[in-house]
């Protein structure tokens, strides 16, 4: 799908409304954006889409390479001489879709505390077995203790990952190496980007790199 804008005023329309007409792919839209506070604090990810909402309506700009900012219409011009960067094309223009941009009003800062819950813990493993890889229903996922309850095991980051209903079927109240079993990663505590809920990259650009803290890029990747 493409997106066209709609509208009256001078940059194309009332609002950022995006019709869904041409044949742009949606990852494009979906495509994961770091967005940082007022004072150039990483505080949330969210989708190109509405970074690009968030750009239109004047609530933030672009960050660039060189740490320059841009509005609306100086990222659409200046996308213009990008090739290699992904892009939205319009009837009228492209513009690329932003790494990184800073919010113009927004001043709060991030929780540094993630809180232990059956949420996070699934947006932790991307809710997917920590033993054979696999994606089933949500219905079909338990909560794991590594090492069993009956034997010391605490419930703790440490000590419990998800498992399919087979895999924790087969390890029962044994280690996970007394069953034949291996973890695909040592569970601990995330980052707190990690339970946005929202796709990170498998590896980090270098303009992202420059904003966020090693905690998050030295974790183990999501399976």
């Amino acid at each position: 799908m493409d997106f066209i804008l709609y509208g009256k005023s001078e940059k194309g329309c009332d609002q950022a409304q995006w019709s869904q007409r041409t044949k742009m792919p949606c990852s494009v839209l979906n495509e994961s954006v770091l967005v940082l506070n007022r004072h150039w604090v990483a505080v949330h990810i969210t989708s190109a889409r509405r970074a690009l909402v968030l750009l239109y309506s004047d609530h933030a700009r672009v960050v660039a390479e060189d740490y320059s900012t841009h509005t609306f219409e100086s990222w659409r011009e200046l996308s213009a001489a990008m090739e290699t960067v992904k892009k939205i094309i319009t009837p009228g223009f492209q513009i690329a879709v932003p790494e990184v941009i800073m919010l113009t009003e927004f001043s709060k800062f991030p929780p540094r505390h993630v809180k232990f819950s059956r949420r996070n813990i699934y947006l932790r493993d991307n809710f997917t077995c920590q033993y054979c890889g696999t994606v089933p229903p949500r219905e079909e996922l338990t909560i794991d203790h590594v090492v069993p309850r009956s034997r010391g095991g605490k419930t703790v980051w440490e000590n419990v990952v998800l498992a399919c209903v087979k895999c924790n079927t087969m390890k029962g109240n044994r280690l996970p190496e007394e069953a034949g079993l291996v973890l695909r990663t040592k569970p601990q505590k995330p980052h707190w980007l990690a339970c946005t809920g929202f796709n990170l990259p498998s590896q980090p650009s270098s303009l992202w790199q420059r904003f966020l803290d090693n905690a998050y890029w030295n974790t183990p990747l999501r399976p």
